[in-house]
C-alpha cells in the first residue's frame, strides 16, 4: 500500500513539473511568435518604403533636368547583403534625400505624384517606428522570461538564446560604446 502511494506522489510530482514545464515553454513560444511577427511586419513595410524610393528616384530622373542619379545608392540595395537594421538605415538616408530634394527643387515640390510619395514614406515611417517599438518591447519581455528561474532552465535545454533589440544594442556585451543615434 505503501508502495502505491510513493507511486501516485511521484507520479504527482512528474505531472506539477510537466504543467510547470509546459506553461514556460508556452510563454516563451509565445514571445517568439510575436517577435516574429513583429520581424514580419518590419520586413513588409521596408519592402513598402524600398519601393517609394524607387518611384521616387523615377519621378525625380524625369522631373530633373539634369541626369545625376540621387538614389543610385539605395536604388541597389536588392543586390546588396545587408541586414534589416541597415536596410532602414539606408532607407532613412534615401528618405532624408528625396525630401531635400523635393524642398530645394521648386519642380519637384509641385509635382503630385512627388508630394503622394512623400505623404506615403511619412506613413511608413510611422508604421516602421510601431512595428520597431512593438519588436523591442516583446524583445525585452522575451530577454526577461528566458533569464529568470525556472525558465532560463528550459531556454538552455531548447539553445534559446538572448536576442538584441532592433537597433543592435546588445545589454549581454561588454561594449559600453554600442549606442547609435
Amino acid at each position: 500500500m505503501e508502495l502505491v502511494y510513493f507511486f501516485i506522489i511521484i507520479l504527482i510530482i512528474i505531472a506539477i513539473i510537466a504543467i510547470i514545464y509546459i506553461n514556460y515553454y508556452n510563454q516563451i513560444q509565445y514571445k517568439i511568435t510575436k517577435i516574429e511577427k513583429a520581424e514580419f511586419s518590419i520586413d513588409e513595410i521596408l519592402r513598402e518604403r524600398y519601393s517609394l524610393v524607387i518611384r521616387a528616384n523615377d519621378v525625380i530622373q524625369k522631373k530633373l533636368k539634369e541626369k545625376k542619379n540621387y538614389l543610385k545608392e539605395y536604388t541597389n540595395l536588392k543586390t546588396d547583403t545587408l541586414s534589416t537594421f541597415d536596410v532602414d538605415q539606408k532607407l532613412k538616408d534615401a528618405f532624408s534625400i528625396i525630401l531635400n530634394l523635393t524642398n530645394d527643387n521648386k519642380v519637384l515640390n509641385k509635382d503630385d505624384s512627388m508630394q503622394e510619395i512623400i505623404i506615403e514614406l511619412k506613413i511608413t515611417e510611422e508604421r516602421l517606428s510601431a512595428a520597431k517599438a512593438y519588436y523591442n518591447r516583446n524583445t525585452e519581455e522575451y530577454n526577461e522570461v528566458i533569464r529568470k528561474v525556472p525558465s532560463n532552465i528550459i531556454s538552455n535545454i531548447h539553445n534559446f538564446k538572448v536576442k538584441a533589440f532592433f537597433d543592435r544594442k546588445d545589454m549581454q556585451d561588454e561594449d559600453e560604446l554600442d549606442f547609435k543615434l
